[in-house]
């Protein structure tokens, strides 16, 4: 039941994504652009998110455990440091430069572009260098 529900999410959010625009770099772009050719219609497509994701947590915090687990995984770093504020940024600048962030680009691949199946290559390299070098700063535990 947990895989049918987790495939039905994905399903309703590729929907959404590809019918809001977001799939589109060139609209992502004009989005940023708010000097040039701005698109303001992607403000709308967050800004429903934002009521629907709201509206889902208050429900969600009202059950005891999520319907497929144990209990909420719920971080407790409240800490803004540099990883952080690097990670955001270095995220925005791709966003920025690709027109693509990760969620929008993974239903993206459907649409068979190259360019497409390019970015996501590199967020997976991303994410494999981020685990090949963090702990590279970690000092090492006493044996």
């Amino acid at each position: 039941m947990k895989l049918i529900f987790a495939l039905f999410s994905g399903i309703v959010f590729g929907t959404g994504i590809a019918l809001s625009g977001m799939m589109d770099p060139a609209k992502v772009l004009n989005f940023f652009d708010v000097a040039g050719s701005w698109d303001p219609s992607l403000a709308f497509v967050m800004g429903g998110a934002l009521v629907v994701a709201t509206i889902g947590y208050r429900l969600a915090w009202r059950r005891n455990a999520p319907l497929f687990g144990g209990r909420f995984q719920v971080p407790t770093g409240t800490d803004i440091d540099m990883k952080l504020v690097g990670g955001s940024a270095l995220f925005g600048i791709g966003w920025g430069i690709a027109g693509f962030c990760p969620g929008a680009a993974i239903p993206a691949l459907g649409t068979g572009r190259w360019e497409v199946a390019l970015f996501l290559a590199a967020v997976i390299l991303g994410f494999w260098l981020r685990r090949v070098v963090a702990p590279l700063g970690q000092p090492r535990a006493a044996s």
